[in-house]
């Protein structure tokens, strides 16, 4: 993964506000299909994504209201570079992050460069259950949120579309820590797509019903057509992954 100059132009940035304070800069995200935030900007009334930002980890030894400000007054500049807003913490909090965020740090661990400093996941690895706890409460949730907002949508299938795209980045996040899961490590396991297939294939999902919401991130609108065929298979999807996470085993 190449690092940006965005990037480069924030590690320069923080070493001023942090000087020696400032243990690790990472970048990461590159391959991931989501981050614990960030945003894309697309065009108007395309379906290509136009720029993505770049999402970085800043981990420093202390983290005071000052050093807040001092970034606060540089995040116009940082968000025209192109740069989500950086991920901060004290190195204490980091240290008692992983089993609090397993699903975010699995995937910052999968898919990462260290810009600066130390590697901060160097021999760490996120704890399987923990992953799998996090997996059943998010499989959970979207499945839930699913069926609200197909009532919501009373049956009009413009409404049904938008649903769908809305809800495909964060279903594709959720496979990508599915195949996580199941490599029982933090390796990568591929894009989203793979994901996507993988769990098709972990779930006897028939039709391509995971892949057809995944090819979705990203995308601005689909069709109500579009929508009414794939929502059954879509909801099927996600009631299946639901019951496999709430059995799964080490």
């Amino acid at each position: 993964m190449a690092i940006p100059d965005s990037v480069a132009i924030l590690d320069r940035d923080l070493h001023e506000i942090f000087g020696a304070r400032l243990r690790s800069l990472v970048a990461y995200g590159a391959r991931a299909s989501a981050a614990p935030h960030g945003d894309t900007h697309a065009h108007g009334g395309g379906h290509h994504v136009e720029r993505a930002l770049a999402h970085t980890l800043a981990i420093a030894d202390t983290l005071t209201v000052e050093d807040l400000r001092a970034c606060a007054g540089r995040l116009k500049k940082w968000d025209a570079a192109g740069l989500a807003t950086p991920l901060l913490l004290a190195a204490h909090e980091f240290e008692r992050s992983l089993d609090a965020f397993p699903l975010e740090f699995g995937a910052i661990i999968a898919d990462h460069v260290v810009v600066s400093g130390k590697n901060p996941f160097e021999g760490l690895r996120v704890d399987a259950a923990d992953v799998r706890r996090a997996c059943e409460l998010q499989a959970r949730s979207h499945l839930l949120h699913l069926r609200e907002g197909y009532l919501e949508t009373r049956e009009n299938p413009d409404a049904l579309a938008v649903l769908i795209v809305q809800s495909a980045a964060p279903f594709a996040a959720l496979l990508g820590a599915i195949a996580r899961l199941q490599a029982a490590s933090g390796a990568a396991t591929g894009d989203a797509a793979a994901s996507a297939r993988y769990v098709e294939r972990l779930l006897y999902v028939p039709g391509g019903g995971v892949s057809d919401v995944v090819k979705l991130a990203g995308v601005a609108e689909i069709s109500a057509a579009e929508a009414g065929r794939i929502f059954p298979a879509y909801l099927d999807a996600v009631e299946r992954l639901v019951r496999f996470v709430d059995g799964w085993k080490a």
